[in-house]
């Protein structure tokens, strides 16, 4: 499963907040949503973020092994 809470962790510890990614930066609503609820998102969406907050993309993303995952 790929969980974003490092994302919001990392938000904390910025400048920026929900009102500026998506103001200033442009991000969606929706993309915000999205990694509140751990759904998926685009790499382009991933490198923004890193880039908007300077950080690595461990910062934002970790994968936690799941028996939901899809069987491959």
């Amino acid at each position: 499963m790929i969980d974003y809470s490092p994302f919001w962790e990392t938000m904390d510890k910025s400048n920026e907040n929900w009102y500026t990614l998506t103001n200033k930066h442009h991000l969606s609503h929706s993309t915000l949503h999205r990694l509140k609820h751990n759904k998926d998102v685009s790499t382009k969406t991933l490198n923004d973020l890193c880039r908007i907050l300077d950080c690595d993309i461990k910062d934002i993303v970790r994968y936690i092994p799941s028996e939901k995952d899809q069987i491959l």
